[in-house]
């Protein structure tokens, strides 16, 4: 019996010792480009497209455009795009966005807590919510080849 409890013990505290990420939510802290704390909250009731980039990131690039053509497009049936930058300088990202403008919300997140609790694993990663909050898909990478089935995902949500 005290071995099945030590056997128990040490399997539970091992379980215990694993790391653990809170689920990607509209809840996780972000800044704005004033450097105000707010969360991606703020855009709960809309389908919410959430893209981590970076200025070193170069399929980052390609992707900038097809976001801002999507906003553009789909911003009125209720689309909210949100880029969160990951540069620890803002200066980085500020000449990143002077080349390639964006025409969505830009959010930062220098710390990278918020790209941790994301469990974020490569860059571009986009995370997509439905109009309830809830997550509903996620891509690792932005190819252009799947450019058109990215957009047949938001508009089935925005049909919702």
């Amino acid at each position: 019996m005290k071995q099945l409890l030590l056997l128990l013990s040490l399997t539970c505290s091992s379980f215990l010792s694993l790391p653990t990420y809170a689920a990607p939510s509209l809840s996780h802290p972000v800044l704005t480009s004033q450097g105000e704390q707010t969360t991606l909250s703020e855009f709960k009731g809309q389908v919410v497209y959430v893209d981590f980039w970076a200025s070193w990131c170069g399929p980052c690039r390609k992707s900038f455009p097809w976001m801002n053509a999507m906003q553009a497009k789909y911003q009125q049936q209720g689309l909210a795009i949100v880029a969160i930058n990951l540069d620890t300088e803002k200066a980085l990202a500020d000449k990143f966005l002077s080349k390639l403008p964006a025409q969505f919300h830009v959010r930062f997140d220098p710390e990278g807590t918020t790209a941790q609790e994301f469990n974020l694993q490569g860059m571009p990663s986009s995370f997509i919510f439905n109009k309830q909050g809830e997550l509903v898909q996620s891509h690792m990478g932005f190819f252009e080849e799947y450019a058109s089935q990215y957009e047949q995902e938001l508009v089935t949500l925005l049909k919702e």
